[in-house]
């Protein structure tokens, strides 16, 4: 991982940087009593896990881990002039990179073999910082930074099946990911949101059948759908914020020639539970001038130790058949 600290930049100096990130800033009111932010992110590892130590040279090459780029812009306060637009660079984007934090798999596992086979995959994975395995429930709890994406296929390419099923801070948010689905017609993707501690959630999203270039997104006001993007309101910004930029403003997607786009990094100031049932909008637009192209309402999802079944109740699928 190549890690860049910049704490002197010019307006000059900062524009490449600066077309890749977003502002974000501010705070909101916490209007949930019952919900429990710890100070930091202090994981409890359970009895079972195994820590990884793998030396630098023993870190699989071939497997399909990108090389995350840690932007700290620490003390930057830069405008820059881009299409008659200003955009401003904030510290509180962390972009590239993930923070620590406990993803569940379920895993077609059958016996020790399938175990050690799974174990041994993810062990490889410079990222990954312990994994607890519960060979009777089937299920593989990883600590790390990786991205899903990337750990999903690597224990696929051991020759298992797996699903995630939970994602989040063990030690205590009644509230603690969410998920927001774009089901098509044209552009499909999902977005998935974890609380890592009281000032920071972790985004990770992935997207098809977007046109090639740059388009805005943003987390917005309201989940009505019914006219769609338009109907989702204005950025999500709260009442007690001082920044220019609203809260909810997650800057561009740069989707490739073929309409992938993929987002892997931190926002602070966030809170999930402030965000179930408002919805994640995108752009035609980098600026967000144009009335929006898709939408989906971000909804609760499970947290870890929350989702162990196999079987849908609703429709008799298994998580195996799941999409």
């Amino acid at each position: 991982m190549v890690s860049f600290s910049v704490r002197t930049v010019t307006a000059a100096s900062v524009l490449p940087a600066a077309l890749a990130i977003a502002a974000f800033s501010s705070s909101s009111p916490s209007r949930f009593r019952f919900c429990r932010f710890p100070a930091k992110s202090d994981f409890h590892f359970p009895s079972s896990l195994v820590l990884v130590t793998t030396p630098r040279s023993l870190h699989a090459t071939a497997d399909p881990v990108r090389t995350n780029v840690t932007l700290h812009m620490e003390s930057v306060a830069a405008d820059f002039k881009h299409s008659d637009k200003v955009f401003i660079i904030d510290p509180s984007l962390q972009r590239g990179v993930l923070p620590e934090l406990m993803t569940e798999f379920m895993v077609d596992m059958t016996c020790e073999g399938c175990v050690s086979a799974v174990k041994n995959s993810l062990q490889k994975l410079e990222g990954v910082k312990g994994i607890d395995v519960d060979l009777s429930n089937q299920v593989v709890r990883v600590i790390g930074t990786l991205p899903v994406k990337t750990m999903l296929d690597v224990i696929e390419h051991s020759g298992r099946k797996g699903r995630l099923i939970g994602q989040g801070n063990p030690n205590g948010f009644q509230v603690s990911a969410a998920v927001a689905e774009f089901k098509g017609p044209v552009i499909f993707g999902v977005v998935r949101l974890a609380q890592v501690h009281m000032e920071l959630v972790r985004i990770e999203a992935s997207f098809s059948g977007l046109s090639h270039g740059r388009h805005g997104w943003s987390i917005n006001e309201y989940g009505d759908l019914t006219g769609g993007v338009e109907s989702t309101g204005k950025v999500f910004s709260p009442e007690n914020q001082v920044s220019e930029q609203p809260l909810g403003d997650l800057g561009t997607l740069e989707a490739t020639e073929n309409g992938e786009a993929h987002f892997s990094g931190s926002k602070e100031k966030l809170r999930i539970f402030e965000l179930i049932g408002r919805s994640i909008a995108i752009y035609e637009k980098e600026d967000r001038a144009d009335m929006g192209i898709a939408a989906a309402v971000i909804a609760r999802s499970a947290g870890v130790g929350e989702n162990y079944k196999k079987i849908c109740t609703c429709d008799g699928v298994t998580i195996w058949e799941s999409n």
